[in-house]
């Protein structure tokens, strides 16, 4: 089933089924640990048939720029199954974080970007990524150091930018940058002079972080100067709300790995899922993973709807599956024993995974800030 006519739950559902069922035969876990061996950026060949036949990058694109049109909710169904299965697919930053830009762009050039850009995006013809962080969690658009400077009917990019998701691989690259009018978005290919792209070494090897070095390199204007900071909260809170999904998703796919394992691990006769303190551990997991798919449906819903409350929402579900996601993952290695401690076993793909997103866009501190702001409580 592609992404057109997700109308009803039921569609939703199905389609999630036909993405679980993609990524259960095109990217399992033997080809996760494939990729982490070889440090390699996903199967083209696998990105091409996931963003071609299911249509999974221009889900909540608008048809005039060749998306389904279908909303936000089967986006959160795909983070989620991506966050079951761990393959590296620039999904992510292109569907959540290119896309996003585009979507919520102001200004003069806003709509000429998004007729030229957001077909191939859709189509996954081209990948993109957004570079924001210039400090760990540092995500306020006032606080850029980044600067554009017109240069005839260009811009000219200097700063640096890290924890650029795919940032080393990615073919746009989204810039958020000051100009003298207030921060603005622009848009730079990945391999225009004055760009250097390193890759980092995280502690997710199937994440792949980078630190992007702009020298003068030419941009385009996506979202006017003094717009910035409003299309940047908006792609924050939908970014969030995504990663919140994904971290929904590897907790069930770590609780489901445990449940699985003490109910066929047998020690001195019978299963050690009939132990008592096993099976705390693992109803433990479970009310953690309520609580995530909890706050990841309610900040889903709020964007889906364009609340007043998304704010506040995609906040809270970005502490709650932050938590819970790490928890879950953690558990999970210790209910298997010795060998959840394993490299061959997957299990410590989750921890590794957990530890990353948790800062990925802000840290706690910075969510509870943005919470008790949207709550008008005083944090102090």
């Amino acid at each position: 089933m592609t992404a057109r006519r997700l109308t009803h739950d039921a569609d939703i559902e199905q389609f999630r089924g036909a993405v679980r069922e993609f990524l259960r035969e095109h990217a399992d876990t033997a080809a996760v640990f494939g990729e982490m061996r070889e440090q390699r950026a996903g199967d083209p060949a696998v990105w091409n048939r996931f963003a071609g036949e299911l249509g999974v990058v221009g889900l909540d694109v608008p048809e005039s720029y060749g998306g389904a049109d279908a909303g936000f909710r089967p986006v959160a169904v795909v983070a989620e199954e991506l966050g079951r299965s761990l393959v590296r697919l620039p999904w992510f930053t292109t569907a959540v974080l290119g896309v996003g830009v585009l979507l919520h762009a102001e200004g003069a050039q806003a709509e000429e970007c998004r007729r030229r850009l957001l077909p191939a995006l859709a189509a996954g013809a081209r990948t993109a990524t957004l570079a924001w962080a210039e400090t760990p969690g540092g995500l306020d658009a006032p606080s850029l150091d980044a600067s554009a400077v017109r240069d005839g009917d260009t811009w000219r990019l200097t700063g640096r930018k890290i924890l650029v998701v795919e940032g080393a691989t990615a073919d746009l690259l989204f810039v958020a940058a000051r100009t003298e009018d207030g921060p603005a978005l622009f848009v730079v290919d990945g391999d225009a002079p004055g760009v250097v792209r390193t890759a980092d070494r995280a502690m997710d090897p199937n994440r792949q972080l980078a630190t992007v070095i702009f020298d003068g390199a030419p941009a385009r204007l996506v979202s006017d100067p003094g717009t910035g900071e409003r299309v940047l909260a908006r792609v924050r809170d939908r970014a969030v709300t995504a990663l919140a999904c994904e971290q929904t998703g590897g907790a069930a796919a770590s609780l489901d790995m445990a449940v699985e394992h003490v109910k066929n691990r047998v020690q001195f006769g019978r299963p050690i899922g009939m132990l008592q303190a096993i099976k705390h551990r693992c109803a433990d997991m479970a009310v953690e993973l309520e609580a995530a798919r909890s706050a990841s449906l309610w900040a889903t819903g709020a964007i889906a709807e364009d609340s007043p409350d998304v704010g506040i929402a995609a906040a809270a579900a970005a502490l709650t599956c932050s938590r819970s996601y790490e928890y879950v993952a953690a558990e999970t290695i210790q209910v298997h024993g010795g060998i959840g401690f394993t490299w061959e076993h997957p299990a410590h793909l989750h921890f590794r995974r957990a530890a990353t997103s948790a800062v990925l866009f802000g840290d706690r501190h910075t969510h509870q800030e943005r919470l008790l702001s949207g709550l008008h409580v005083d944090a102090g």
